[in-house]
């Protein structure tokens, strides 16, 4: 069976978001174009680690064209999506691995997720070549995602995608572990409770 690919080149929106309550959240990239959604899940490392290199090869394109690209510094404001995600959302599929590059030609910021895909390998030796083969088999890969952005877009990505990340759960003051609802047993204290 041929690889699946979702492409969106361009969309009409790409967002990270997230559906249920802190401290249970699940995380989401969302596409759109002409009525169509694809939404893929994954973990909230991935999003947080995929803004910031999103934001660092903006930079990096800014920086090696000395300013003369396409490129905003930071996100601009009529770009700015604050909306929820769009419903009801349908998970493609969880992301595993991902990849960004910059096209200089078309001045477009180029992300994909590609699906996780579990081996079943006898050593580190046969994982080895199974994901390597994986990687390099474009036609019979695991689905994939592949969002082409203009350089606005991704600038308004990232800071969408950190925004979401950091609307969790507040970080308690002496261990930096979020805060529950419920409590919150701080190795800090050697797990006492303190008292309001």
């Amino acid at each position: 069976m041929s690889r699946q690919v979702f492409l969106y080149d361009p969309p009409d929106r790409f967002v990270a978001g997230t559906v249920g309550l802190p401290g249970r959240r699940t995380f989401f990239l969302q596409a759109s174009s002409q009525g169509r959604v694809t939404s893929v899940a994954l973990e909230k490392t991935q999003v947080s680690a995929l803004a910031e290199r999103i934001d660092e090869l903006l930079d990096e394109v800014v920086r090696r064209t000395g300013g003369n690209s396409p490129v905003p510094a930071v996100a601009p404001t009529d770009v700015h999506d604050t909306a929820p995600l769009d419903t009801p959302v349908e998970e493609e599929f969880r992301v595993g691995t991902m990849a960004l590059a910059w096209d200089g030609d078309e001045q477009r910021m180029i992300v994909e997720a590609q699906a996780l895909v579990e081996l079943d390998a006898g050593s580190e030796d046969d994982l080895a070549a199974a994901e390597e083969k994986m990687l390099q088999d474009d036609e019979n890969g695991p689905p994939m995602l592949r969002v082409r952005l203009t350089g606005a877009q991704a600038r308004a990505f990232a800071k969408r995608a950190l925004d979401v990340v950091n609307a969790g759960r507040p970080p308690c003051p002496l261990c930096s572990l979020p805060l529950d609802p419920e409590g919150h047993v701080c190795p800090r204290q050697n797990g006492y409770r303190r008292g309001a």
